[in-house]
């Protein structure tokens, strides 16, 4: 079997290129040739430094002709729909689309030639199924829970996230905010790490961030390989995320977290997470069981404090956070995506 791989984002390197090199790694187990395309072949290495993904034996090519010749086609979608020519083809989103005119009758012809349109949350699926009136399925984010494991736990905030501006900002600087204030409370002894690309988008947002953090424990991790992540995460008691606060999620759902990879991630290494209540955080997060959602600066502190007031809170919530991580394996990924294949 042949199969084409296309994701218009490559470079971004964030959380829907994990989630096609998965599906790439899926195939390649399965003797499956496997044809990537991008113009530039030093993209493989950069994909597998940052996800820790193996793509052996896949070819990085510049046109994959939207599947023609192939037996299978996977297409991450820019909001468009393809004209696919594969035997078998699963179109991807990985974004809420809305206002895309979703409907055209154009739309609804080249729909036929899909086979299933695959969507990362059920929070995607719902805009999706609206736009452009199909029944999409979810198979959620692949997470490495196998390999991330929880080490000596210290005193250690974290985020995962890139720091680009475009489509979808993960609000640094929030957390930023929150924690001086949560230092200046009176928790001296911790620290804030900000992990996440600078490829693109970022713009003058990274050196505002860093003059921003001056006379606090804050640091910022650029583009760090997943050998990093894994040893931050290991490390980190509690994981913050500001993805989504402040935006109108009616008006712009492009701008909330679509998934959460990088929470989901950091409670299998059993860091409690404290992320935004919306988006696709509400499926990860099951309130004051695993961790906490919030909705206002108040409310992270607050929750902050309340799992660190009690060493038996705290450890209550990590265990729970590392089972309920283990849903969103790679195995459950793969069992899925083979039965739809």
């Amino acid at each position: 079997m042949r199969a084409a791989i296309h994701n218009p984002y490559l470079d971004t390197l964030g959380g829907g290129e994990r989630y096609s090199m998965a599906v790439a790694r899926v195939l390649l187990n399965h003797e499956v040739s496997v044809d990537i395309e991008w113009k530039d072949p030093s993209i493989q290495r950069k994909l597998e430094e940052r996800f820790g993904v193996g793509l052996e034996g896949a070819n990085i090519i510049p046109d994959v002709k939207r599947g023609d010749g192939y037996d299978v086609c996977f297409w991450v979608s820019d909001g468009s729909i393809p004209t696919l020519k594969a035997r078998k083809n699963f179109l991807h989103f990985q974004f809420p689309f809305k206002d895309v005119n979703g409907r055209s009758l154009l739309n609804k012809m080249k729909l036929f030639r899909i086979n299933k349109v695959i969507c990362n949350s059920l929070f995607t699926k719902g805009y999706i199924d609206n736009e452009f009136g199909v029944e999409g399925i979810v198979i959620y984010p692949p997470i490495d829970t196998a390999s991330l494991n929880p080490g000596t736990k210290e005193n250690l905030i974290l985020f995962v996230g890139r720091f680009s501006q475009l489509t979808q900002a993960k609000n640094q600087h929030i957390l930023i905010q929150a924690f001086k204030r949560f230092f200046d409370s009176g928790y001296k002894d911790w620290q804030l790490v900000l992990a996440g690309g600078v490829e693109v988008g970022v713009d003058n947002y990274l050196n505002r961030l860093e003059k921003s953090t001056q006379g606090y424990p804050v640091k910022i991790v650029k583009s760090p390989s997943f050998r990093q992540l894994k040893d931050l995460y290991s490390r980190a008691k509690l994981f913050w995320s500001a993805t989504g606060f402040g935006v109108n999620a009616q008006k712009d759902p492009l701008g909330l977290e679509h998934f959460g990879i990088t929470a989901v991630e950091a409670m299998a290494a059993g860091a409690v997470p404290i992320i935004f209540n919306a988006g696709g955080h509400k499926e990860i997060v099951k309130h004051e069981k695993d961790g906490f959602l919030w909705e206002t600066l108040a409310q992270l502190l607050k929750y902050t404090k309340i799992a660190l007031e009690d060493k038996s809170v705290l450890k209550k919530l990590s265990l729970q956070a590392r089972q309920d991580a283990s849903r969103f394996s790679y195995d459950s990924f793969e069992k899925s995506f083979l039965e739809v294949l």
